[in-house]
């Protein structure tokens, strides 16, 4: 009798692209595979202290961690303005002994030989060393379809002249040169297209990375087909197999509603959740609340920090807000009218259970930095946003969520306390009866997904199918 096939999954050690890869890894386990969940020493010591993941995945017989250096130290930051450092440290550290992790898997003691890999797509060395030792590579873009086609499409816009631009004049002109992307200005292409520097190391490893993405076995994406048809059908046209299984963490929240011995989705955050913010919510009136959360990457300044202060207090509306430790320089006096307006109206944690949050009846809005996986779940629960993107793809989502989905607003490259106030209201009550409809309809959309015959239920079968069939080939 053959082997169950045994998967390796391997993610970019930062929040984010944790998420979503632990939710493919627990749906792979579901469906019997044997999964090998490697992480950072540094993320899977976080984990550890902020999370029972141990306890969550003993559940499943067939999943198992192992750990490799990201070649930082214990104390380097790994936020989004020092990214790139994390990059070449990956490269120089990480990379060689990738290829030892893979040695030691071809005959594992008590689990089948490993049967593919499914690896971050901004890490594409994986698919080198694969190579080399004839293991077929999936790779997972943890971004929106929109954001790899713009990735894709940076050789085009140099070519064109639409790459590089300076100036805050370019910033608001249109792309015109790359079908899929009629609806971005410059100001929305992903932030490391704005250098003047070809040369700059931002640039340079995002691009490469991506090209390099043509070279796998197959390309993952956390979508839906209804969601981004448009840069889905452009991708297709480079990368045929294309598995659109997302949203990731829908799917488990499907299972767990038809399932109930099956135990809750367990956290895989990084820092330890402040569940009061719970309770406190409970109290509050329906749709009344404006959840402010930033993400796991984003630094603010501390002019930063008030302009939205004073505009969440200026608002009069409740507001719960996420601050996460060490994401803002708050040393010095904090103006009263804050510190009074937040006793009233407001309350602070240094992080959340951001899935319930968004699911709670007293939420009505999202103020979001836009990273993929809380659009996402934005998104799934028909939750209208206001964007303030801070790096990355970010950018592309927000433009998303503002002029093609009109699930929100737009407030890139903005950071002003009036400008804060009037979005919020907008948001809370002016414009919030057409929000909402777009919303409820994407949320629709992404709930249909994942059910029996929906798009992305069909893809992961698809996926699944495709992994038997490489098990079967060994």
């Amino acid at each position: 009798m053959a082997q169950k096939p045994h998967v390796l999954i391997f993610p970019f050690p930062v929040q984010g692209h944790i998420n979503c890869m632990l939710k493919l890894a627990e749906l792979l386990c579901c469906r019997g595979l044997y999964v090998t969940f490697l992480n950072s020493h540094h993320i899977h010591e976080r984990l550890l202290c902020c999370t029972d993941i141990h306890y969550h995945f003993n559940q499943y017989p067939t999943f198992h961690f192992e750990t490799i250096s990201d070649g930082l130290s214990a104390d380097h930051p790994r936020t989004g303005d020092r990214v790139v450092e994390l990059f070449h440290a990956i490269n120089s550290t990480t990379k060689p002994r990738f290829r030892d992790i893979l040695l030691g898997l071809r005959s594992p003691n008590g689990r089948p030989p490993l049967t593919c890999i499914i690896a971050d797509g901004i890490m594409s060395f994986t698919v080198d060393v694969a190579k080399e030792l004839h293991i077929p590579t999936i790779l997972f873009r943890t971004v929106s379809a929109s954001c790899f086609w713009a990735f894709l499409c940076v050789p085009k816009l140099l070519e064109t002249g639409e790459l590089p631009f300076s100036g805050e004049s370019d910033m608001d002109r249109l792309l015109s040169s790359v079908p899929g992307l009629e609806h971005f200005r410059r100001r929305d292409l992903p932030s490391f297209c704005r250098t003047s520097n070809l040369a700059d190391p931002g640039f340079q490893v995002v691009i490469s990375e991506t090209l390099q993405n043509l070279k796998a076995d197959g390309l993952l994406l956390n979508t839906f087909e209804d969601l981004e048809e448009s840069a889905l059908s452009h991708i297709r046209t480079h990368i045929p197999k294309l598995y659109t299984v997302g949203p990731l963490h829908a799917h488990l929240k499907a299972r767990e509603a038809s399932n109930a011995e099956m135990q809750q989705p367990s956290s895989s955050s990084l820092w330890k959740e402040d569940r009061s913010c719970m309770a406190w919510l409970d109290r509050k009136p329906l749709n009344s609340v404006v959840y402010v959360s930033f993400g796991s990457m984003t630094v603010l300044t501390r002019n930063q920090l008030f302009e939205f202060w004073h505009g969440l207090v200026n608002s009069g509306k409740l507001f719960l807000w996420v601050i996460r430790p060490k994401s803002v320089n708050t040393d010095g006096d904090i103006p009263a009218e804050l510190l009074e307006g937040t006793r009233k109206r407001g309350y602070m944690v240094g992080w959340a259970p951001q899935q319930e949050v968004l699911a709670h009846p007293a939420v009505g809005g999202f103020l979001t930095h836009s990273g993929w996986n809380s659009t996402l779940e934005s998104i799934y629960e028909g939750m209208p946003m206001i964007c303030w993107p801070f790096y990355a793809d970010q950018q592309v989502n927000s433009r998303l969520v503002g002029e093609v989905w009109k699930v929100g607003l737009d407030m890139k490259d903005t950071c002003e306390r009036a400008v804060v106030e009037k979005m919020i209201k907008d948001l809370m009550e002016v414009r919030r009866e057409e929000f909402m409809i777009c919303a409820k309809d994407k949320a629709k959309l992404a709930r249909r997904s994942v059910e029996q015959g929906g798009s992305s239920y069909c893809n992961l079968d698809r996926l699944i199918d495709d992994i038997k069939i490489m098990n079967r080939a060994m």
